[in-house]
């Protein structure tokens, strides 16, 4: 089975306007409500592309309970934990000709209810994957990646991570399956800017160095890179279209690659189908449609397990 845990979800209110024009009424042209968050995103994808998967957090509100729905209505198994105060947060996401986004808080998470998802997590087996994607909300522990790796550790349980410096560096001593991070966080965990494809390639197998298994490298326009635990390094370029929505794009990579890896058993067609899901995230409003993903990839469908 596979776990996906969002700290802090969120419902996405994304507006489209004109022109927005501070201290003014604003009127939209287009407005959508959707499920937010890293984790979810996977769960989402996974969805869309026929794997089942479980989605864990905190929710709280009649916000938290709409998510719930919505998530239900994608297809998506959620095991949350309800918080009796506050409200899972609301983000707004406007499209002007440039993105801004206004991102709310969300509700303070008790250590009942931190104790409550360690007690979830303690039952995965061997053979599960879970994912950790994202920030940690300021009413947790800085080091809970950490924590739950630790309490994972030995198990067999196969764990992917994408999120940033500190967070990524201080899970590598548990050698994650898969790291996720981009072109830019990559560079930035090392002070640097990368720039070409070999500097990138080096400082990835810096972090196999430090623990990591795989590393997957998304590099928005330029495509991405995988390099694999045996040294294999996996190239290709981005999939030409027209991007609409740069949100969810790098969650949406990480679900292409489990249901290909799931599927086939081939780090290859993995990475194939992640940048395949990435890309046709990028081409939509949304996160990507089955179909949409299928008509990006080269070769039929059943070969990438779908």
């Amino acid at each position: 089975m596979i776990y996906t845990v969002t700290f802090n979800p969120s419902l996405d209110y994304v507006i489209a306007l004109d022109a927005l024009e501070t201290g003014r009424i604003n009127r939209t042209k287009k407005e959508h409500v959707y499920p937010g968050g890293k984790g979810i995103n996977v769960s989402v994808v996974l969805a869309n592309l026929g794997y089942d998967s479980i989605a864990l957090g905190f929710e709280a509100g009649f916000t938290g309970k709409m998510l719930r729905e919505m998530l239900d209505q994608s297809g998506c198994r959620t095991d949350f934990i309800h918080l009796n105060e506050g409200m899972t947060r609301i983000n707004v996401k406007i499209n002007a000709g440039k993105e801004t986004e206004i991102n709310g808080q969300g509700p303070e998470i008790p250590e009942e209810a931190v104790e409550e998802l360690y007690r979830k997590l303690d039952r995965l087996q061997k053979g599960d994957y879970l994912v950790l994607a994202g920030s940690i909300p300021r009413s947790l522990p800085s080091d809970m990646y950490e924590r739950i790796l630790g309490r994972l550790e030995g198990r067999g349980v196969h764990c992917i991570v994408d999120a940033t410096k500190e967070l990524l560096f201080n899970v590598l001593r548990y050698h994650p399956f898969l790291i996720k991070p981009n072109q830019y966080e990559l560079g930035d965990m090392f002070g640097k800017t990368l720039e070409t494809r070999e500097e990138i390639i080096a400082h990835a197998k810096l972090l196999q160095d430090m623990g990591a298994r795989h590393v997957l490298v998304s590099m928005a326009g330029d495509g991405a890179i995988l390099v694999a635990e045996d040294g294999t390094v996996i190239q290709e370029k981005a999939s030409e279209g027209d991007v609409k929505n740069s949100v969810g794009a790098g969650d949406s990579m990480v679900a292409g690659f489990l249901a290909g890896y799931l599927g086939t058993g081939s780090l290859e067609k993995a990475f194939r189908l992640g940048q395949a899901a990435g890309s046709a995230t990028a081409f939509a409003y949304w996160l990507a449609e089955r179909e949409s993903i299928k008509a990006l990839l080269d070769g039929p469908a059943d070969s990438y397990g779908l």
